[in-house]
């Protein structure tokens, strides 16, 4: 089972990922992980990769499906992966294609005015890195870590402006790929709007 999640930063990808690997036994695979293990490990692209980001610049599509290949390869993969993250763009997802066979993508339908609410509420502990959101999750005491007692703070990336920008890269980059893969009939949608329960069961649906 060969699984893509696509879907918009604050769509709930990641958390959904993590609840169906525990579920079905496969491994969450999310570039961002890649990257940060293929520079701790010092390997020979884990290099490359460092010295890159080091520069502040994009890690290259080859470079990122050389990793995410790389990755797919191992013993843990073998019965299937959930891909939260990559592809982002349809020239990814034409090389993914070219070395694996996808079985599903799931879409995650959710609107730009709840994304901003959801990424925007977010608070971190400048401590202990505990999180927390101010409509969802908060704390007992505003702007107070309930656990350690530290500050809470916005991160930039959680900045309304910053959020808008990354949809708008979203939807230049990623959307495509809605079209790319339902032309391939391979694309189910929820509606990731509600709670990850919610979502789960929605998933559970399509795969079972």
């Amino acid at each position: 089972m060969n699984l893509i999640f696509l879907g918009a930063p604050g769509a709930g990808k990641g958390t959904l990922a993590t609840l169906v690997s525990k579920e079905y036994g496969i491994p969450q695979i999310s570039t961002g992980d890649l990257f940060r293990a293929a520079v701790k490990d010092g390997s020979e692209l884990g290099k490359r990769v460092q010295g890159i980001m080091e520069k502040g610049e994009l890690v290259p599509d080859s470079l990122t499906v050389e990793l995410v290949k790389e990755r797919l390869a191992k013993q843990d993969a073998r019965k299937g992966y959930v891909l939260d993250g990559f592809p982002r763009t349809i020239a990814q997802a034409d090389a993914l294609g070219e070395f694996q066979r996808i079985d599903g993508v799931i879409n995650f339908a959710i609107s730009d005015d709840l994304v901003i609410r959801r990424l925007s509420g977010r608070r971190v502990c400048r401590s202990c890195g505990a999180i927390y959101h101010v409509e969802n999750m908060p704390p007992k005491v505003e702007g107070t870590c309930d656990s350690c007692g530290g500050k809470l703070y916005i991160r930039d990336d959680d900045k309304i402006e910053s959020i808008k920008n990354r949809l708008r890269i979203y939807k230049e980059q990623t959307e495509p790929l809605i079209a790319y893969y339902r032309d391939k009939e391979l694309l189910r949608e929820i509606n990731s709007s509600k709670s990850p329960e919610d979502s789960l069961t929605q998933i559970k649906k399509i795969l079972e």
